[in-house]
């Protein structure tokens, strides 16, 4: 089957026949391409051209988890037409099946001599998909090492090429910071900023979050905040690990609940990270209907009190996915082919799972390395298609480690306009498609009248009564929503955003998502082809500033 390639595809297809079958070099040939850009079907088409060329007879790929292998056996068969067989260590002998097969990095080290048979019997094509979990000394490397020593080539795929632990990869070599080190010819590169500049991902907006708690420890109250350690007082020093246990992401990972230490505290730092992102997720249906959201969170029970906060903010329940529930990976396709608004994951939707409906991330994992904050960013930058005109966005909490992450995803990003991205959407109406204004409240052609989104509330705890999710008292009885607890929040804020590598301040990001609604709807009625695009390039975040340095011109002119 003929598919149409993305141009990034195609220079990879006739660069990696170029090294391994022209020149052949190396065995090895490596494709670092931003996620979401499609390394699956531009892989999938240098098979095909290779099995063309009668160069191999066989492909085994391994991937990282089972959903990341079923998406594989898909797009394998919807490129080559031929049908990939998902094998783990009790299918025995794997090569008398004489078929192309498909195995997760975990099942490698099980599946040693079958895969060594494979590889020994007929010209074979091994893909290494996110080669990143092929370190030397872990089993897994080792297995695959051993595993496709016969391997006729090696056609190596990753979106995040870095370790931040040091360990050496089998295969390819890594520099002194952390970066694969491969020969150019034999390399494909296309950075997260040339997939948004080519509008293959969508663009990103890092929010940071941030908390100032204050700790009482035995009458002394310790203040902790994300952009300063805590000050212990002296006759506190010698409390072992104190110091540890004041950290200020220690603290944000933290369950915050009501007096009855059961039900989630509605004031929590965790429920003003859920109270932004509901809302962001509302503004974003209302030019992507389908838009939904991801929570990465750091342990079972974290991501159980999760879903319990977010049900009592927005009165829908969301769908939970980790390892210790039965078959979650049917969850998660449950959740790509519905409309609901959020999942929430422990370790199950990262790297490979394809999702694309997917455009806000909240951002509170186990893991601190950039490896694991690249693979995140990653689920929620993937475009629906040339009229997709949406941002993703990142609530994160707000320190160093996770501010320079994004920093450096946001230096990747080219200066240049977007190329290519029609123009953007008004609010779609879901019931005749036609492009209404975004602040219209129902569809001037069939009269759909446009959902509002969950109604943000919070229950009284004293007389049950329902307030808004900013009340500081209740407004039935007056009872006040501060309560006393021994891990007390002060303050829960968002402190700005990191837009295209520019920091805005927290007042300039509020002014300008109060105007741009405005001057978007103004320009997409002008039909000004340049303005347009103008607004796509320029983050809806950074027009209030903009609009500042216009008025300070004008007074001084």
């Amino acid at each position: 089957m003929t598919i149409q390639l993305r141009n990034w595809q195609k220079d990879a297809l006739h660069k990696a026949i170029d090294w391994l079958v022209t020149k052949r070099e190396d065995r090895h040939f490596l494709i670092n391409a931003a996620p979401g850009a499609g390394k699956t079907l531009a892989a999938c088409a240098i098979a095909q051209k290779l099995f063309s060329a009668h160069e191999i007879e066989r492909v085994v790929v391994i991937a990282p988890r089972t959903e990341v292998v079923n998406q594989w056996a898909d797009d394998f068969r919807f490129v080559t037409g031929r049908h990939m067989a998902k094998v783990t260590a009790a299918d025995g002998d794997i090569a008398g099946l004489s078929l192309d097969v498909c195995s997760t990095w975990a099942a490698v080290q099980g599946l040693l001599p079958e895969l060594q048979a494979v590889c020994s019997a007929q010209k074979t094509l091994v893909i290494c998909d996110e080669h990143h979990h092929a370190a030397v000394e872990a089993a897994w490397g080792q297995g695959a090492d051993g595993a496709f020593l016969a391997a006729k080539f090696v056609l190596v795929l990753t979106g995040t090429p870095i370790r931040s632990d040091g360990a050496e990869s089998v295969w390819l070599a890594y520099d002194d910071a952390g970066a694969i080190d491969h020969p150019e010819a034999g390399t494909y590169v296309l950075t997260y900023g040339d997939a948004v500049d080519l509008g293959y991902c969508r663009p990103v907006t890092f929010h940071r979050h941030e908390g100032k708690f204050t700790v009482d420890l035995e009458g002394h109250e310790i203040k902790v905040s994300g952009q300063a350690s805590a000050v212990i007082p002296k006759v506190l020093k010698r409390v072992h690990g104190l110091q540890k246990a004041l950290d200020f992401y220690r603290l944000a990972k933290t369950p915050q609940y009501e007096k009855d230490k059961i039900t989630p505290l509605m004031d929590g730092y965790q429920a003003t990270m859920i109270d932004w992102g509901s809302e962001k997720l509302t503004e974003l249906r209302h030019r992507m209907p389908e838009a939904g959201g991801l929570i990465i969170a750091p342990t079972i029970e974290m991501a159980e009190y999760m879903v319990a906060l977010i049900e009592r903010i927005e009165g829908e329940k969301p769908i939970l996915v980790h390892s210790n529930m039965p078959n979650p990976n049917s969850k998660i396709r449950a959740f790509r082919n519905t409309n609901k608004r959020w999942l929430v994951s422990v370790a199950m939707v990262s790297e490979g799972v394809d999702i694309k409906r997917l455009r806000v991330l909240l951002y509170l994992p186990n893991a601190l390395t950039e490896l694991a904050f690249r693979q995140a960013v990653g689920r929620v930058v993937r475009t629906m298609g040339s009229a997709d005109d949406t941002r993703a966005y990142v609530v994160m909490p707000s320190f160093e480690t996770f501010e320079t992450y994004a920093r450096r995803v946001e230096e990747e990003m080219s200066p240049a306009a977007r190329k290519g991205i029609a123009a953007p959407r008004h609010k779609r109406c879901s019931e005749c498609g036609h492009e209404c204004e975004l602040g219209a409240s129902e569809c001037p052609i069939c009269g759909h009248e446009f959902p509002k989104g969950p109604e943000r509330v919070k229950p009284c705890g004293d007389c049950g009564a329902l307030n808004p999710m900013s009340a500081k008292t209740c407004h039935t009885c007056g009872s006040s929503f501060e309560q006393d607890f021994k891990l007390s929040l002060d303050e829960a804020l968002r402190a700005g955003a990191i837009v295209r590598g520019i920091d805005i301040e927290e007042q300039e990001v509020q002014d300008a998502e109060e105007i741009a609604p405005v001057v978007r709807g103004r320009i997409l009625r002008s039909g000004d082809q340049r303005l347009i695009k103008i607004i796509q390039t320029l983050p809806d975040e950074s027009w209030a500033r903009l609009r500042s340095i216009f008025d300070s011109g004008s007074q001084a002119d």
